[in-house]
């Protein structure tokens, strides 16, 4: 069943919340990765997603209910636990690799992935299915069409690697 749309509830506005939070992540990924940082656009772009997800989902709860108090103390802890133990799981994911640099990081988009979908399932279980399903759709979008912009900074990374070796 799900949880009737208070009337204060502007789905424009959820929209730009979650579009403006996986820009702004986005933005600073393109940055870390002309800086050739192990970070990129779609690891923070996951990440910024994943907690406006997060903080939408608690707002939009609380403003379902009479006891926006109660309620939210209850989300804060859930929210509190379930994203502390990902970011456990997610730090599994992340390997450091040797290469010619001397060492990788790999994974980190995995770690984000896990991360956010951990925000996307504590958003289904607060029931807030629009918040869920444009979630999900930001995320396949940072996931998928987001993937030839990181191969063409690996490719920079690469020539610039290759480059810095023929100086030496």
């Amino acid at each position: 069943m799900e949880t009737p749309t208070h009337p204060d509830v502007d789905m424009a506005d959820i929209a730009l919340r979650l579009f403006a939070a996986t820009i702004v992540g986005v933005i600073i990924g393109i940055d870390r990765e002309w800086r050739g940082k192990p970070v990129g656009v779609r690891t923070l772009g996951l990440v910024s997603l994943g907690s406006a997800l997060v903080c939408l989902a608690t707002v939009h709860l609380s403003a379902l209910n009479n006891e926006p108090d109660a309620v939210s103390r209850v989300v804060q802890g859930v929210i509190q636990g379930v994203m502390a133990g990902i970011g456990f799981l997610g730090a599994g994911a992340v390997l450091r690799k040797p290469d010619d640099d001397g060492g990788g990081v790999h994974g980190l988009t995995t770690a984000a992935t896990v991360w956010v979908t951990a925000a996307l399932g504590i958003a289904c279980g607060l029931a807030t299915w629009r918040i869920v399903a444009l979630g999900v759709v930001l995320t396949l979008a940072v996931l998928v069409a987001l993937l030839p912009l990181d191969a063409w900074f690996d490719r920079r990374r690469a020539r610039q690697g290759k480059k810095d070796l023929s100086e030496h």
